[in-house]
């Protein structure tokens, strides 16, 4: 199980939808590589508003990705995809259930 996370909250621009759920879709294959991250999932939450959670089994697995390309690739492309920056905040996982 893991105990840290991170949260991203994400808004696309108007008309910048379908680019953001393109590239939140192809970021999987980079999660999948991260040997750090325990579990990635990009959301949709609304109209233009979307959120990135991992979780992560300890510090340097959570900077690891902080620091990966996921993170470089979304930082580079947030002027032209998102409001605002990317709002990350770094949870502590106090209880969880998952699937046998």
């Amino acid at each position: 199980m893991g105990k840290l996370a991170i949260w991203a909250q994400l808004e696309a621009k108007p008309g910048k939808e379908n680019e953001v759920e393109q590239f939140l879709k192809s970021a999987q294959p980079l999660a999948e590589r991260e040997a750090g991250t325990i579990s990635w999932y990009a959301i949709k939450m609304g109209p233009g508003k979307y959120g990135i959670f991992d979780t992560f089994a300890d510090e340097n697995g959570r900077n690891a990705h902080l620091n990966g390309e996921i993170a470089k690739a979304l930082f580079a492309k947030a002027k032209d995809l998102f409001t605002k920056p990317p709002e990350i905040a770094k949870p502590e996982i106090l209880a969880s259930k998952s699937a046998r």
